[in-house]
């Protein structure tokens, strides 16, 4: 039998294996979790953990963790990566839809990097990589459902943290957390290269760019990218 090779991911000391189905983290998830503060004792949840990345980090500044994605390739492989890196015990793994897994339950945290590519009617793919980049026709498909759901899931003080393109609009964003009752703060931010599957997308990505922060002609090599904390009051 051919050796059909392994991917693995180095991060901070540690290695996460890559399975098949699973997207490799890229810059925006880089940037989320330079920014993800955990404290010690908290209880984490990680919407659409992919390998496990941030779940793994949490669990490894002391906090306990619950992780969710809708990918069952991406469910064994956070389990995986949380068992390799000596932290199973502390990284719990579920399979499902948002808030959907954990139905009832309260957290000190709630963080996700979800899926936001704007993509036109017509052209959804089912597969898991695209839906890794999928955000639905506007780009806040996913994060409308995160944002909506977080304040009945976080305790009182409690932060939800997430990433959005420059291109969904960061006033919108922050008019959405403050709809939900959620302190709005922008703790984060870098100028990244332009997605790739953004050009195969690109008028529609400017239809939506209410806040003009595309060129209006040519094409964009770099976009800025904002990590957005919203809290709940006390």
């Amino acid at each position: 039998m051919a050796d059909e090779g392994l991917l693995l991911y180095a991060y901070g000391g540690d290695i996460f294996k890559v399975a098949d189905g699973v997207q490799t983290p890229k810059g925006g998830s880089l940037l989320f979790c330079r920014h993800l503060e955990f404290r010690s004792g908290e209880r984490v949840l990680e919407l659409g953990t992919g390998v496990g990345l941030a779940a793994v980090i949490a669990a490894k500044r002391g906090c306990r963790v619950i992780a969710t994605d809708v990918v069952p390739a991406a469910v064994a492989c956070a389990r995986e990566n949380a068992l390799l890196n000596g932290v199973g015990e502390l990284v719990e793994v579920r399979l499902g839809d948002c808030y959907d897994p954990v139905p009832g339950a309260s957290f000190d945290l709630i963080c996700s990097n979800p899926p936001q590519m704007p993509t036109p009617a017509g052209k959804e793919r089912a597969d898991p990589v695209a839906a890794a980049d999928n955000g639905g026709v506007d780009g806040w498909e996913v994060l409308d459902k995160v944002i909506a759901g977080a304040p009945g899931h976080l305790n009182p003080g409690g932060r939800l943290i997430f990433t959005i393109f420059a291109f969904l609009g960061l006033k919108r964003g922050v008019a959405k957390l403050e709809t939900a009752g959620l302190v709005p703060e922008v703790i984060g931010r870098e100028i990244q290269s332009f997605p790739r599957i953004g050009y195969e997308r690109l008028d529609h990505i400017r239809a939506l760019d209410t806040e003009g922060v595309l060129p209006k002609t040519g094409v964009p090599k770099t976009i800025e990218r904002f990590v957005i904390q919203g809290t709940k009051p006390r």
